[in-house]
């Protein structure tokens, strides 16, 4: 069995709780807050607002140069509280991303929650300690910026990644 990592990120944003939704819901905006080095790009058309089922297939670069397919499954949409992206295919053993939306005072608190497990064992947990547990966590200071100057904020990344792993019961 992989091991099975936790990243947990909180951020408050500056804009109400529908003005969240309607910039996170549609898909073509994860590319504005996905870091260029990433080379992150949709290549099949999708619309502008997800649905539970939508399929979106979007290729990025996991090491220099080494771009990859990455295909996605909205599982679930609670508008405009929460939705839940879950890996398809791709370089993950298993992707499950939960993105949570809360009205509090002065704005919203958006809130990653994602599960995943690298591929091949201990060679995955090594490739893990030395290299996907900095880039996840890069990945996400970075779009916690690009938010924050878009929107503005109150900021705050928990540090509760960690690297730590789960249990499958943990899910």
């Amino acid at each position: 069995m992989p091991h099975i990592y936790r990243l947990h990120c909180r951020q408050r944003l500056a804009l109400d709780l529908d003005q969240a939704w309607t910039f996170f819901r549609d898909p073509h905006n994860l590319a504005a807050i996905t870091p260029g080095y990433l080379g992150f790009s949709i290549v099949a058309p999708v619309p502008a607002e997800i649905r539970t089922g939508l399929l979106i297939e979007y290729r990025v670069a996991v090491l220099a140069g080494l771009r990859v397919r990455w295909l996605t499954e909205i599982k679930a949409v609670e508008p405009p509280h929460r939705f839940i992206d879950e890996q398809r295919f791709g370089p993950y053993a298993l992707w499950l991303h939960e993105h949570r939306f809360t009205a509090v005072e002065g704005g919203v608190e958006c809130e990653d929650l994602v599960h995943y497990a690298l591929p091949l064992g201990w060679l995955g947990r090594l490739v893990h300690a030395l290299y996907v547990r900095g880039q996840l966590a890069a990945i996400f200071a970075y779009r916690a910026q690009v938010l924050a100057r878009r929107f503005g904020s109150c900021c705050r990344l928990t540090a509760d990644e960690g690297g730590a792993a789960l249990g499958a019961h943990d899910l």
